[in-house]
């Protein structure tokens, strides 16, 4: 499976340019080959957007409707972000997209930062969705935290193979790259996951200033990254405020460790037990 990983500039509020830049994602992923995209975080509005509540859109939707085209016209598979309204709640939330533009699933993000719960509503459940490249799961930037855990590994012993997160991830507006390289937290994460599921992991953030919200003035650097079976880096995206790219990175779909009950001892040979 080749899979793109969409790091593209997300700009606050500006909901018709940043669709627009997922759409023309989608097709650059395509033209490149790959079977799936993974696009950013909250990519229509951004993270965090003050105005998240007034315009959010429900899915399926005017917005999600658009992907979906794009991935038929495109023949690709397709996870991306979105801000959803559903009545008088509004999730962070991504949807998986077949290529024949059917919405596979949508997960609604459950470790959502506290500084975003005045916006953000909390998801309550998770998927592990058949595809051709084996069963897929979606989760959303700091459900991976290596504190919640739990949930990637819930996939795993659901059998998914290769898990996607659409991410957000910002710094403050002076971080030197140089002194203190970004992403040790989500290597921790991935690689731990990948090592005892043998599952890939791939995390895809958007770039850009946060020009609004509790994190105002901070930047989204990219610096996605793709964690093989087993816990190899496969594949990191460029890091940088204006780093808008496309990696590509192929995985393999490997084995399970173990199935339902079996996961106790295969766990205990990793040493590790924890929940």
């Amino acid at each position: 499976m080749k899979i793109g990983m969409g790091q593209m500039l997300v700009e606050g509020g500006a909901a018709a340019v940043n669709m627009d830049r997922a759409t023309a994602m989608i097709r650059r992923a395509a033209d490149e080959g790959c079977d799936v995209v993974v696009l950013p975080e909250c990519l229509d509005l951004a993270w965090t957007w003050p105005e998240a509540r007034t315009l959010a859109q429900t899915i399926p939707g005017e917005r999600s409707a658009q992907l979906a085209a794009a991935a038929k016209r495109h023949r690709i598979w397709v996870v991306a972000g979105l801000t959803e309204r559903d009545g008088d709640k509004v999730f962070n939330s991504a949807i998986l997209l077949s290529s024949d533009a059917e919405l596979m699933s949508k997960h609604r993000k459950i470790n959502e930062l506290a500084i975003a719960h005045q916006l953000y509503d909390v998801g309550d459940r998770l998927a592990a969705v058949p595809s051709p490249f084996g069963l897929l799961g979606v989760t959303i930037c700091a459900d991976n935290f290596p504190e919640s855990l739990v949930f990637g590994r819930a996939l795993g012993r659901m059998g998914v193979r290769t898990l996607l997160s659409p991410c957000a991830w910002a710094v403050d507006a002076d971080h030197d790259n140089v002194k203190n390289p970004y992403g040790d937290l989500w290597l921790t994460a991935y690689r731990r996951l990948a090592a005892l599921y043998e599952m890939s992991v791939i995390g895809v953030s958007c770039v850009g200033w946060l020009t609004g919200g509790p994190w105002k003035g901070r930047k989204c650097i990219g610096n996605s990254i793709a964690v093989g079976p087993g816990g190899q880096v496969l594949a990191m995206g460029p890091y940088g405020v204006d780093a808008e790219s496309l990696t590509v990175v192929e995985v393999s779909e490997s084995a399970p460790v173990a199935r339902v009950t079996g996961f106790a001892d295969a766990l205990e040979e990793h040493g590790c037990m924890d929940p």
